[in-house]
């Protein structure tokens, strides 16, 4: 599908924009255009520009290369609050206003009406309910906004902007909290503002809701525009396509697999009907020692939370875990290690290493976890379970007491592999295992991965590649919009098909 050729009646415009962070080309001669009157939206998988646009076009970031232009007047805010008074504002899934502060104080914050120098209550109040009667929501303005709903509270933020007369109103994930009534009311909040004139930049990464609610699509690629398209036009399977950068016709299986599938021995996982309200639908599955499962999926899908479910890191409100046929209560992440669970996370710098510790220290924190602090690993044993396991990864550090955040992405993500090996778990879950390391590296986790496998342990795998995952897995449970649908095996685990079963 051609890009279209982009109006000369936009509202906003970016050209030839870039942004450059040590060592990351974020954004490289990004062009994109919103017109009023259009819900358009902005997609990408992790890494891909799409924030880094989104803070470029309201002042968190200075841009390193390009023009943005609006109302055909080029422009360089310095931060947000400059972008809104300009006239373009953002409402994120975290929403940025006071919850301590009343839903009035909040729609009118730097706007009230004084009197002698004190807020004067009640214009304040009525301005604010007209602000809320805009968008047909009624509720008690002098209550505090944090004892509202997540939906409401984007509700205010928009509210917000609206009354603060933007032409172009930015919602980054705005749904990812919502249920499927408060996504409806939202999106006809969307149209209504659409009906106005207003320009609507919308991200997310739930595809039907891309088709239910935009005009118009761009996808961005490793910080490259891929184009930009009528959505009506655009079927589905292509629009995968041009997220993950294959065409159909290119991809292919790496391997072909028995039809029944695997039928391992060893420890037996099974996962039934575990979910969370808001969060991800119940998913089941089983697993086997000696068995690698493929978790594939677009960013956004459920692979993570489903990891997270598992593992106890967030908490499920539905669905048991069993091992061996005998019930497991996975509370928390302690009672998950405990129980012989192991969690490589997919953010390995925020979720996974401590940076300041030593490569030895971080090695041996599961395995003392498991023991309890009462028990203390002597340091005699510490040091030759952290040599040994930098020469069985081939970890690059000239010592193990070496700070753990100086090594390489690809270093963190051994040591992390490592602390779990030591604690001998049964069953591993490795989130993005590949995600951001050199090709060296790359490859010596695939191959630690069959390696485990061919041990016994029973892997979990959540990766956007792939290719990786036709490579590896003996079965690939296909994720999307938070919920499974799809699990293929033997001689259906190609490329083409995963991604057909994203798109269906």
């Amino acid at each position: 599908m051609a890009a279209m050729t982009q109006s000369t009646s936009a509202i906003l415009s970016v050209r030839g924009v870039g942004k450059v962070f040590p060592g990351v080309k974020a954004l490289q001669n990004v062009d994109f255009d919103l017109v009023p009157g259009e819900i358009h939206a902005l997609l990408g998988e992790n890494g891909a520009g799409k924030s880094t646009l989104i803070k470029v076009i309201t002042g968190v970031h200075p841009r390193d290369a390009g023009r943005v232009i609006f109302n055909g007047t080029d422009i360089h805010p310095q931060h947000p609050g400059e972008a809104q008074n300009m006239g373009i504002s953002t409402v994120y899934q975290e929403v940025n206003l006071v919850p301590t502060l009343s839903v009035a104080e909040n729609l009118m914050l730097e706007r009230q009406n004084l009197k002698w120098g004190f807020i004067n209550w009640k214009p304040t109040i009525a301005a604010a309910r007209d602000a809320l009667a805009t968008l047909g929501l009624d509720i008690d303005v002098e209550r505090p906004l944090g004892s509202y709903s997540v939906a409401i509270q984007q509700l205010v933020a928009i509210a917000r902007a609206v009354a603060l007369d933007a032409r172009v109103l930015i919602l980054d994930e705005p749904t990812a909290s919502l249920d499927a009534e408060e996504i409806k009311s939202l999106f006809q909040i969307m149209r209504d503002l659409r009906g106005r004139g207003m320009g609507i930049i919308f991200v997310t990464h739930f595809l039907d809701q891309v088709y239910a609610v935009t005009d118009r699509i761009t996808v961005l690629r490793n910080g490259q525009r891929v184009g930009t398209f009528v959505t009506a036009d655009l079927a589905r399977i292509d629009l995968i396509g041009h997220m993950l950068g294959r065409e159909l016709a290119e991809v292919s299986s790496h391997r072909h697999h028995d039809e029944r599938g695997f039928t391992g021995k060893g420890n037996q996982i099974q996962i039934k009907n575990l979910g969370r309200k808001r969060m991800l639908h119940p998913v089941s599955l089983e697993l086997s020692g000696g068995e690698i499962v493929g978790l594939a999926g677009l960013l956004g899908s459920g692979r993570t939370e489903l990891a997270e479910l598992i593992f106890g890191a967030q908490k499920a409100d539905s669905g048991l875990v069993f091992i061996n046929g005998e019930p497991v209560m996975l509370r928390s992440p302690q009672h998950a290690i405990r129980s012989g669970f192991a969690l490589c996370p997919e953010d390995r710098k925020q979720d996974g290493i401590v940076a300041e510790l030593s490569v030895r220290e971080n090695i041996i924190l599961a395995l003392q976890g498991r023991r309890g602090w009462l028990r203390p690993i002597p340091g005699a044993e510490q040091q030759k379970i952290a040599d040994d396991m930098i020469r069985a990864l081939g970890i690059a550090t000239p010592d193990r007491e070496k700070p753990v955040g100086q090594l390489s992405g690809g270093n963190q993500q051994k040591v992390i592999l490592a602390r779990w090996l030591v604690a001998k778990p049964l069953f591993l879950i490795l989130d993005e295992p590949t995600r951001g390391i050199d090709v060296g590296a790359h490859a010596d986790i695939i191959k630690l991965i069959k390696e485990l496998c061919d041990e016994g342990l029973a892997l979990l795998v959540a990766s956007s590649e792939l290719e990786e995952i036709v490579a590896f897995a003996d079965r690939v449970v296909v994720m999307r919009d938070r919920e499974k649908v799809s699990e293929l095996v033997g001689a259906e685990i190609t490329q083409s098909r995963i991604i057909e079963a994203i798109a269906r």
